[in-house]
């Protein structure tokens, strides 16, 4: 047993469960779950019943997971954290992909004209707190090392002792006012070159945008945001004529150079000004006239990208703790990281409101980490339904149940769903993990394969 667990590359122990799972008679359906699931890596577990009933005919569908494998219903975790649930994370940043993209290009309700439209991808930075190792232009770090790309020494202080961790997790735990700040500011700034006053600007454009927040190697958080100029009632109507690039841009970074947010002293610690960082960039999206201008495929697939990125890229923790203590159960925490940790609980009781124990495991971070516009696009809630409906569907046909009619405006009537469900778990055994996590890239290359074989279908002028 334990020369086929090596050859196979699990534990003995693993092994032999995933031999009991694939040798139990309700295999089948307990895979079944997990491709419905997406190949979730958390599921919740479920237990209960609904019945389903056609009003119209009277005809009804009765189910019950104690028909299931272990009497439970395993539906995806939704986690978007790519540490917690690959899978989950992946279908998260592929719904931000479509959610940015219909932004730049249109489509899910939005029109095309959009592509037409003033747009930039602008991304905003933290201010220093002290100097870090790097990998400058010149080649060598200021501590005379050539660091290679993944030197985990990078980001990290070069004198802990003067670097600024206290400033570090206060501006993360305030990112997202200052980020506020900044709109209302941009705002004012696009009114102004636009030689109007705000009143006069809101009935002739609207500014949108959709970001994501990232973290840097030295933990601080920053944007990435695409940010569009549309008319007064959004993507369905034109921007006015003076609206254009460059006026965007020089209103982005004179936005980002009045926003502020001031902090009060509390205890040892001194009153504050937070701001941006000197490192802005702005730069164009698609502009046909100007080759090295971002593509719209290359913003959205940067922006979804992010989207799933969180506390992994910074070396710190996906979960959240309950005592400084439990640092002490991980041992490869990087000695930066957790010196931000320990400066969160060490903040707490002078600015209870903040709750920066509690964020600790984000650094301080407490804002969301994808953001939108309402008249940028569509939502996530919108494709998280389409998908949800879609999926229904393909319940009702296999439960011989008739199709919805989606042009019938009766059709809400017509059914009706009475359910009761508790929770029951999440997770699977170790052995199930394993056959999860084969059926999540299964699902994945084949999802991957498809979406290739149909970009091979465009012509050259981008026609179906």
């Amino acid at each position: 047993m334990a020369d086929t667990a090596a050859a196979v590359g699990v534990a003995p122990m693993t092994l032999v469960d995933m031999l009991r799972v694939a040798s139990s008679p309700r295999f089948e359906r307990w895979q079944e779950q997990v491709r419905r699931s997406g190949g979730c890596a958390q599921p919740i577990h479920l237990s209960g019943h609904s019945r389903t009933i056609d009003t119209r005919t009277g005809e009804f569908f009765e189910y019950s997971t104690s028909s299931e494998p272990g009497g439970r219903l395993r539906i995806a975790c939704g986690n978007r954290r790519a540490s917690r649930c690959p899978s989950c994370a992946w279908t998260y940043a592929g719904d931000t992909y479509h959610l940015i993209m219909a932004g730049l290009v249109g489509g899910k309700g939005i029109p095309d004209t959009v592509a037409a439209r003033p747009r930039v991808f602008a991304t905003l930075t933290a201010p220093s707190f002290g100097p870090v190792h790097n990998r400058p232009t010149s080649g060598r770090c200021r501590c005379g090392a050539a660091h290679l790309e993944d030197d985990p020494a990078l980001g990290t202080a070069l004198d802990p002792g003067r670097y600024d961790y206290p400033g570090a997790v206060l501006w993360n735990n305030h990112a997202g006012a200052l980020w506020q700040r900044f709109t209302i500011y941009l705002r004012r700034e696009v009114a102004a070159r636009a030689g109007l006053t705000q009143a006069a600007c809101k009935e002739q454009a609207r500014v949108s945008f959709g970001k994501v927040a990232e973290f840097q190697k030295r933990g601080a958080v920053h944007f990435h945001a695409v940010i569009r100029i549309d008319g007064p009632d959004g993507p369905d109507t034109p921007a006015p004529a003076w609206a254009s690039v460059q006026l965007l841009t020089d209103a982005i970074r004179a936005a980002a150079a009045r926003a502020t947010v001031p902090l009060a002293s509390a205890g040892p610690f001194p009153s504050r000004i937070l701001r941006w960082g000197t490192q802005i960039d702005v730069q164009p999206i698609g502009v046909l006239e100007d080759q090295a201008d971002l593509s719209e495929r290359a913003v959205g697939s940067y922006v979804a990208k992010y989207a799933t990125k969180a506390a992994e890229t910074t070396g710190t923790l996906d979960r959240r703790i309950g005592e400084l203590g439990e640092l002490d159960f991980h041992p490869g925490l990087p000695d930066h990281t957790r010196r931000l940790i320990e400066a969160c609980w060490d903040l707490d009781p002078h600015y209870p409101e903040r709750l920066l124990a509690h964020w600790s495991h984000m650094l301080g971070f407490r804002g969301h980490f994808s953001t939108k516009t309402p008249r940028y696009s569509t939502t996530l809630g919108a494709l998280r339904g389409a998908r949800a409906d879609w999926r229904a569907q393909q319940e009702r046909r296999e439960k011989g149940l008739p199709d919805h009619d989606q042009d019938d405006d009766t059709t809400e009537d017509t059914t009706l769903v009475i359910a009761h469900w508790e929770y029951a778990g999440q997770g699977h055994t170790p052995g199930e993990s394993w056959l999860a996590a084969s059926i999540a890239q299964d699902l994945k290359q084949n999802r991957d394969t498809a979406r290739e074989a149909l970009a091979g279908l465009r012509d050259h002028d981008g026609e179906w």
